[in-house]
């Protein structure tokens, strides 16, 4: 059996597309625990989920599993026998997603790392078990009340930019490994405080409090589920929403509205939007935000240059690109001479 997708991606795409009218659900969790042997454990579970028709993205290392995902509606029962049979993942908590179109991926992609979030930390230096307090959204917002609480967001600039708790402190930062060490020197004179942090779902949180309480933070919590499962408590349990904006997840999707709050603006053109893009030429792709007049002047592409290459014949274009590594664009995604409105220095 191959254990990867060969098949280009827009065909998949299209395929996806096609069969558009089959629920599915988008899925996400994560889980630290020792696994001896992370390629044999990843080839398992491409079998395991391949033959139910799950799509998504998925890290395995020696530290664990960090997984997001689209599973066929109908197969979700089978999916949680399937996870759960594996012992250390029974009653993992799964965070379904908030805003689900059914688009999320259009791949099953499975990737063996060094780690499941690139954070920078040595791991035999502190105890990554001993971490922050879990808040469930109630407690949240009963801290996030507390003069004494400092809350911190725990993603990167345009994760923050669209969307973000009340009174959040946002650092400008690409990477998570920028974020620990920006919120250890903008803490550093307040130990003493609530430290309240958050993510996307919670795993950032999970390494990132059990090292703040290493350096010495004294009440350390961290919101569990992350935003996802917060807006989920939130609105079952009628209780007041403190996110406001788009929560941006890392998937087809680019985003899911937990407010109707739009607090950021299109990096071309200033007017007011939430709606994150990837540019359309493929030499390119920069991830920015981008209004639907924009779109259509630009060609749904970052600036007139990249517009201008997509007129070219197909032949023309990959011969721009060639050699060209543009990689994820990690220290580029909304930060671009291209952008008008999104040129930013990292904040140290």
């Amino acid at each position: 059996m191959q254990l990867f997708n060969k098949i280009e991606g827009k065909v998949l795409k299209e395929k996806l597309a096609q069969t558009g009218k089959l629920a599915r659900t988008t899925i996400s969790f994560y889980k630290y625990h020792h696994i001896s042997d992370p390629t044999q454990f990843r080839n398992d579970l491409y079998r395991q989920l391949d033959n139910l028709g799950i799509l998504g993205r998925i890290y395995v290392a020696n530290e664990g599993i960090n997984a997001q995902i689209s599973v066929p509606t109908e197969n979700l029962e089978a999916f949680r026998k399937e996870l759960y049979s594996i012992s250390f993942l029974n009653n993992v908590r799964l965070n379904i997603a908030v805003d689900d179109n059914g688009k999320s991926f259009f791949k099953l992609k499975i990737l063996v790392r060094k780690k499941i979030v690139a954070d920078g930390l040595d791991d035999s230096s502190f105890d990554v078990t001993n971490c922050g307090t879990h808040v469930n959204a109630e407690a949240f917002n009963k801290l996030a009340d507390d003069p004494n609480t400092v809350i911190v967001d725990m993603r990167n600039h345009y994760e923050s930019e669209v969307g973000h708790f009340k009174n959040a402190i946002c650092p400008d930062v690409d990477t998570f490994r920028e974020e620990l060490q920006v919120v250890e020197n903008l803490m550093a004179d307040q130990k003493d405080k609530n430290l309240l942090m958050y993510c996307t779902g919670g795993i950032r949180c999970e390494k990132a409090s059990a090292w703040m309480k290493h350096i010495g933070f004294k009440n350390v919590f961290q919101l569990e589920g992350g935003i996802i499962k917060y807006a989920q408590d939130a609105k079952a349990q009628n209780l007041e929403n403190k996110f406001i904006g788009k929560n941006f997840v890392f998937d087809e999707r680019l985003g899911e509205r937990i407010s109707d709050d739009i607090i950021s603006t299109c990096h071309q053109c200033g007017a007011p939007c939430d709606d994150h893009t990837n540019c359309k030429n493929d030499g390119c792709h920069l991830l920015f935000i981008q209004c639907k007049a924009c779109a259509e002047k630009y060609n749904e592409c970052c600036s007139t240059e990249c517009a201008e290459i997509l007129t070219l014949p197909e032949e023309k274009q990959k011969a721009i690109r060639k050699g060209i590594n543009k990689g994820r664009q990690v220290f580029k995604k909304g930060r671009s001479e291209k952008l008008g409105l999104k040129v930013k220095t990292v904040s140290a």
